[in-house]
């Protein structure tokens, strides 16, 4: 039997302190599939501690939503976001992160994508 799935991780180095369109993309679902987020983790990889902020984007009515903000996350340390919960995302969808200070915070997330030929 096939894989009625495929496996990605995706991780960055956070750059953007802004907003919204202005904040620094992690993850988009691409068209023609749906998404099952399985880990999303921030790591803070400064001495000291950095607020993190995370959003989703959803794409059917163009609006950011906080999933995490001002989270603050100890020096060296890292966060698990969604703490054995599951999310899950439609194609345009996005998952995107600003944190207090440029390039101090990382984030990874492990998903499955499955193609979905009615979701444009």
């Amino acid at each position: 039997m096939a894989r009625e799935f495929n496996t990605t991780t995706e991780s960055i180095t956070v750059a953007a302190t802004a907003t919204g369109a202005d904040s620094t993309v992690l993850y988009t679902c691409p068209a023609n599939y749906n998404a099952s987020i399985d880990m999303l983790l921030v790591s803070n990889n400064n001495s000291s501690s950095k607020k993190a902020y995370i959003q989703f984007y959803h794409a059917d009515d163009t609006t950011y939503y906080y999933m995490l903000k001002d989270h603050a996350i100890a020096g060296n340390t890292a966060y698990n976001v969604l703490d054995n919960s599951t999310m899950h995302l439609h194609a345009g969808d996005k998952i995107t992160l600003y944190g207090q200070t440029t390039n101090t915070l990382q984030a990874t997330i492990s998903l499955k994508e499955y193609f979905n030929p009615n979701r444009p």
